[in-house]
């Protein structure tokens, strides 16, 4: 990977590295109905990604408005398509994340992002063309035996994994597609689509909005550090490395995840799945081997 390209790989690991940590502050919200902590997440996320465009980003946002103002017609109606189906993925999945977070399992939420790298890698070959050496492969075979190594419980759990997996690995594939606008300007629109989207749920449900610093306290936490933040991260690493590469550091989220399940919530772990989580972090430095030489030999040549 060229030297330019290694800040893209790095926004990759530390977004994935963020959501790692992302139950805690679920896991504090345990006690809200799942789809009220989406509601106010996606609200609260559009609050503060626009404020922080419209004072800091206006320069990208008119670059933005320009250049939709100069494409076809068609191009315009292909990049709305992109929008649309990206947003539904991408709110599908946060659903389908805090609910199995805060009421199947921490696991299978974990689970989730060890299968979607390899949907993710595999989509990217399949649809976008993008290349996969043997070393690759070998890296997503190993990953495959860690996965098939945890998947001996519950189905239930594994079927919320594969859901939550697949939607995440779509909206990724569809990112990597939408290179000519600015990455948190596509992600405010999005997020500003998910509120239309959502809006008609909550009023029809709508019983008061929550009290308390704890709650707020803890949606801030989530709309900036967990979901904005980011987010924008691994909408930006998309620009210099291929949805496959991204894909697969997503594994160190659930390493984390798992590592926060065990130490934060003394979740209990067998010898059987920590086997299975080295696999994953073996499969993580094989498939990103040529990029770990690269930054070892950057930082080895003499300045």
């Amino acid at each position: 990977m060229p030297k330019s390209n290694l800040r893209y790989f790095f926004a990759g690991i530390l977004s994935f590295a963020i959501w790692g940590f992302f139950s805690i502050p679920l896991r504090n919200l345990k006690a809200f109905p799942s789809e009220e902590i989406l509601y106010y997440r996606i609200f609260t996320s559009l609050v503060f990604i626009w404020v922080a465009i419209l004072i800091f980003r206006r320069k990208h946002l008119k670059s933005d408005l320009a250049y939709l103002s100069s494409v076809t017609t068609k191009e315009k109606r292909n990049i709305l398509l992109q929008l649309v189906g990206s947003t539904l993925l991408l709110t599908s999945n946060w659903y389908t994340y805090i609910y199995a977070v805060n009421n199947v399992s921490l696991q299978s939420a974990a689970f989730a992002y060890m299968v979607c790298p390899l949907i993710t890698a595999f989509g990217g070959y399949l649809i976008l063309k993008e290349s996969l050496s043997g070393l690759k492969l070998i890296s997503l075979g190993i990953a495959l035996l860690s996965i098939l190594l945890l998947a001996t419980g519950s189905f239930v759990e594994v079927l919320w994994s594969v859901v939550i997996a697949s939607l995440y690995a779509f909206y990724l594939i569809i990112q990597r597609k939408m290179q000519n606008l600015d990455k948190l300007n596509v992600l405010a629109v999005q997020i500003g689509l998910a509120v239309i989207l959502m809006l008609p749920f909550y009023l029809l449900k709508h019983e008061g909005i929550p009290q308390g610093l704890w709650f707020w306290g803890n949606i801030t936490v989530i709309a900036v550090f967990f979901t904005i933040i980011p987010l924008f991260m691994s909408l930006y690493a998309l620009i210099g490395i291929p949805s496959s590469t991204l894909g697969i550091i997503i594994y160190i989220n659930p390493i984390i995840a798992f590592a926060v399940a065990i130490f934060y919530f003394g979740e209990h772990v067998d010898a059987h799945k920590l086997f299975a989580y080295l696999l994953l972090l073996v499969s993580v430095i094989v498939f990103n081997w040529s990029i770990i030489k690269d930054i070892f030999t950057f930082k080895g040549k003499p300045s």
